[in-house]
Formats: C-alpha cells, structure tokens, sequence
C-alpha cells in the first residue's frame, strides 16, 4: 500500500527526531507499547527497515532518514492545508468574513517598504485583508510550509528560498548596528571579519531551524531584547542598511565594505493558486 495515514507519520517523526520511544511516546502522549507497535507495522508496510535498535538506543537507517524529511514536509503540508482551509472559510477565530492573506515579515525590517506595499494593495479593486505577522530573523519559511504564513518578505542570504517561487524587491548593503560608545563605532565603515572577533563584544546569535548556533554572543529572542542588549555595551549585530530605521540613541550603525548583500525576496509556496496572492506580489513587484 502507497497511502501513508497522517497519525502514521506523526508516530514516526516523533520517534525519529526523539531516537526514544519513551520519549516519543511521552510527547504524542500515549503508551510506549502501541507506538511500538505502530512503527513496526508501518515498516512491514512499506517493506523496508526505518529503525535500527539495538542496546545502545535508536538509529535511523537511509530509508529512516528519507522518511523524516518526506514526513517533515507533508505534515507540513496537511497542517498549512488545515490553516489555509479555515482562513478562507473565515473559520480561524478571526471573526472575518472576507478573504484574508498572512504575510510573515522579519522584525525589524524596512517598515517604508513594507507600508508601500500594503498601502498599493489596498488601493487595489477587491483587495484582501491583509495580517502582518512579525517574527524571528528565519522563521519565514517555517511559517510558509505549515501555512501560518500565506506569503513572507524574506531576505538573502539570510533565508533559504528553497521550495518557494519568489521575486526580488530590493537590493542594499549591511551594517553592523554597535553600542555608541564603543571605538568601532568612531570608524567610517568596517569589514565582516572586524565586527564578528570582538573579544569584549560578541556576535548576537539568532535561532535557525529552532537551533542557536555556536559562540560565546547572547541567544536573541525578538528585537527589542537585541536592542536593548547592544545598548548595554553586551553585542553587535549585523543587518541590512534600513535597519537604520529602528535604532535607538545608544546604537551607532557602521557600513560593512565587505559584506554581500541583501535581496529582500516577496516568497510564496510554489502550488499556490490564490488570485489575492498574485494580485498582491503583482502590486509588489510594479514598486
């Protein structure tokens, strides 16, 4: 049999990404004995060998691995399905009635770009309501697959494009945004490798894939947290040019001469067949 049951991969996923039935089972809150049961059905299903087990715990053979990611994505797919569904409905506590787009923005991002897009797409004949949704520095994609979001303004090489159509809007420079009392932020501009060895003033680290990568700079959660510890003299961060826009008295911003630049992209996911979606990327691509 082809067809997979969405509680089929949720049982698996869970256990694949926990390498822990106990575990596994704690968080889909059930017993141990039928999710064991379960995934050893599914693989006489499918005809091949997810897990290995042994003494020393759980691993994923080749196919496990395929299945993870296979898994990942069409759970995603079935759950932005669900948001998509209840959206247009009007069914998702809203209390709308008209068609409705979620457009996922990273905090901090240009706000003159992002009031002209609004502004021209209102000005449309049948426009839709449109929700603006701030979050994290790369939760934009996360948030197009599971269908919080309907489109996102994400930014390279920041974001991954992959799996999205997309059109680029704007192209400017970094800065690095210091505390103004430090004596980098007395200097014209900068190069990458100055403002990311500074013994007394470590790179802020923002999660990717609900991960904090590696080094001695603070976790950052939201803006406000960043701003506030940059002022403090604790961090330096790195963002494109109209992050000017947001900073505080105590922030100098120094151009970086040698940092790439950043494309703001207007992304979709590729199957999508929203006519207010095309409608909106339309009037954000004639600014």
């Amino acid at each position: 049999m082809d067809a997979l049951e969405t509680r089929e991969l949720r049982y698996f996923v869970a256990v694949a990404e926990e390498l822990h039935f106990g575990r596994a089972a704690e968080r889909l809150g059930m017993a141990q004995p039928p999710l064991s049961r379960a995934i050893q059905q599914l693989e006489r299903r499918l005809g091949v060998r997810l897990l290995e087990r042994d003494r020393r715990g759980v691993a994923l053979t080749g196919a496990g691995e395929m299945l993870l990611q296979e898994g990942r994505a069409a759970l995603d797919a079935a759950t932005a399905a669900v948001r998509r569904t209840r959206r247009a409905g009007g069914a998702d506590g809203t209390g709308s009635s008209r068609n409705r787009l979620v457009l996922a923005v990273k905090a901090g991002s240009s706000h003159e770009l992002l009031h002209k897009i609004l502004d021209a797409y209102a000005a449309e004949p049948g426009a839709a309501e449109v929700e603006v949704l701030p979050s994290g520095t790369c939760e934009q994609g996360e948030m197009l697959r599971d269908g919080r979001a309907d489109v996102a303004l994400m930014h390279a090489p920041f974001n991954s494009l992959a799996g999205f159509d997309s059109e680029e809007l704007v192209t400017e420079g970094q800065i690095a945004i210091l505390p103004a009392g430090h004596p980098l932020a007395a200097r014209g501009s900068l190069t990458v490798a100055e403002v990311t060895d500074v013994p007394d003033l470590p790179l802020a680290r923002w999660a990717r894939d609900g991960a904090y990568p590696p080094g001695p700079g603070p976790e950052i959660r939201d803006q406000t947290q960043l701003a506030q510890l940059i002022a403090l003299g604790r961090t330096v961060a790195v963002f494109p040019e109209s992050a000017r826009a947001w900073l505080w008295a105590e922030h100098t911003a120094v151009p970086l001469t040698d940092a790439p630049p950043v494309v703001t992209h207007i992304a979709w996911p590729a199957h999508s067949r929203s006519l207010a979606l095309a409608a909106l990327i339309r009037t954000a691509t004639r600014l």
